[in-house]
């Protein structure tokens, strides 16, 4: 039998060409391929992306270089604005290995959601290109504990992103944890021998963080390509919910009735809602989220049907509370801790008082504030959330049935607030 781990250390060839053009009519867009000289195997080798997606499949990274484009009244990013596509060798503080093409759009993703976080210290870990944890506080290591322990699990394996320079105190938390990649706008002295423990750990210094914030005005051109060859391509989204007053009353008429939410949301409502709202904008669509206190606490994504992720999310967030208590009571997954009662070696009680627990904080979601990157179609999905004492309400309005979500939201006990965005916020 062959080594199935060996895949995983697997260099592919690179037929990618060093450079691409795409040109836009008359526009031409310049793109340069990013290599990395870096140590693999004991010996310096020059190469780009390790492999892409999985094993098997060649990846190339470009870099815009030349060119800008212009296409009706939308001007789009422009040379010299690179982040991860800029990453050289003295970005890579500890390459560990050469990236993969998972390890640059994590990071890539976390930035995305990381650039609307600015105000505080905050962390958001990511599997897949998705967030599984996100979080700000008051200092970077309680962003980093937070957003882990949302979910301990999901974030063995990931990509921590931070939006603050890395100090001690965290770089020691996040040297508890099995991580592919920190990354960081800079790393204060001494955090990175505390990290360099994990040798195949990757330590990034982000280019240009100071300009992140840039990007939250600025567009870029997605490309989606079909299995014919063919290739769809489409402005990026730019999400118009930067403060609190851009949210929309929810309000609907129906039959020539209107329907208003009872309840306006409080400073801290509205502080829990622009969070998530954030955060979605790096989440796969069909997705809800629960957040609160400035934490995801359960992330639903990626589902066909809206009801169906909001229940995700919230048995998500019962799980994952629960592996929470149980790793801070007895210093072990909840997973571990079943096995240790089914094979007679601890007593069921242990199980009882977490599960308890958890129950009793219905997961960790009540008060939270719930998050659709999309209208609720029927009642049905926000009466999910409700069920489970959420306080609030975020979704871009725009169904026929809002009044029907409205009366959802005045008729819970106590009521709960809602606000609209007026835009969706797909990404698949």
């Amino acid at each position: 039998m062959s080594d199935i781990k060996a895949m995983y250390r697997t260099v592919m060839a690179d037929h990618f060409p060093p450079e691409m053009t795409i040109t836009f009519g008359d526009q031409k867009l310049v793109y340069r391929k990013r290599t990395w000289k870096l140590p693999d195997k004991g010996e310096i080798i020059e190469m780009g992306l390790r492999y892409g997606e999985n094993p098997g499949q060649e990846a190339a990274l470009y870099e815009l270089v030349g060119g800008h484009l212009t296409l009706g009244e939308c001007h789009f990013i422009e040379p010299g604005r690179s982040m991860t596509s800029a990453l050289d060798e003295a970005a890579m503080i500890q390459a560990g290995k050469h990236p993969g093409k998972t390890n640059l759009t994590d990071l890539d993703n976390g930035l995305n959601i990381i650039k609307f976080l600015g105000k505080k210290p905050a962390a958001v870990i990511l599997k897949h290109n998705n967030p599984c944890g996100a979080a700000w506080a008051a200092s970077l290591a309680e962003a980093y504990d937070r957003a882990n322990m949302a979910d301990r699990i999901a974030a063995f394996g990931g990509a921590a992103v931070f939006n603050r320079a890395l100090d001690k105190a965290t770089a020691e938390l996040v040297s508890q944890n099995y991580l592919e990649v920190v990354a960081a706008p800079d790393f204060e002295s001494g955090t990175v021998d505390i990290l360099k423990k994990a040798k195949d750990l990757r330590i990034i210094r982000v280019p240009r963080f100071d300009r992140l914030e840039d990007f939250k005005l600025l567009r870029f051109v997605e490309f989606k390509s079909l299995i014919d060859g063919g290739i769809i391509a489409q402005q990026s989204p730019l999400n118009a919910i930067l403060k609190k007053e851009d949210f929309k009353p929810a309000v609907a008429t129906y039959q020539g009735k209107e329907y208003r939410c009872l309840r306006e949301p409080t400073e801290a409502d509205y502080e829990d809602l622009l969070f998530g709202w954030w955060v979605e904008q790096g989440v796969t669509s069909n997705s809800v989220l629960f957040v609160k206190d400035g934490c995801t606490v359960g992330i639903g994504t990626g589902e066909q049907d809206r009801v169906g992720v909001a229940e995700i999310a919230v048995f998500k967030a019962y799980t994952k509370y629960a592996d929470a208590l149980c790793f801070q009571k007895f210093g072990m997954p909840y997973k571990n801790l079943e096995l240790e009662i089914l094979n007679a070696k601890r007593d069921a009680s242990d199980k009882v008082v977490i599960d308890l627990e958890a129950r009793e904080a219905k997961g960790g979601l009540m008060g939270s504030v719930m998050v659709s990157d999309a209208f609720f179609p029927f009642r049905d999905g926000v009466d999910v959330g409700i069920r489970e004492g959420i306080r609030a309400v975020v979704h871009p309005g725009g169904s026929v049935r809002d009044w029907e979500v409205i009366e959802a939201c005045n008729e819970a006990q106590p009521p709960v607030a809602m606000v609209f965005t007026g835009q969706r916020c797909f990404k698949h």
